[in-house]
């Protein structure tokens, strides 16, 4: 059953950190700097620890480029 999430993104930050702010809704820190898609390998590797899924089940569906974004988990 798959499920969408959505996560407001901080990055460069000094610590990485993850905090629920609803059922489906997420804000993740992280230090990786929104460049060469790094921000997003290490958003799905937060979300692959928080949620206990591996990371092959998450993708990103919008906001590649935005601080807002939407991933599917399968």
């Amino acid at each position: 059953m798959a499920k969408k999430i959505s996560v407001k993104v901080k990055t460069n930050c000094k610590t990485e950190k993850i905090e629920r702010i609803g059922q489906n809704s997420f804000i993740i820190w992280t230090k990786e700097p929104a460049k060469e898609e790094k921000a997003n390998k290490a958003i799905i590797k937060t979300l692959s620890k928080f949620l206990k899924v591996p990371s092959s089940q998450i993708t990103l569906l919008t906001g590649r480029h935005s601080k807002e974004k939407i991933f599917n988990i399968e």
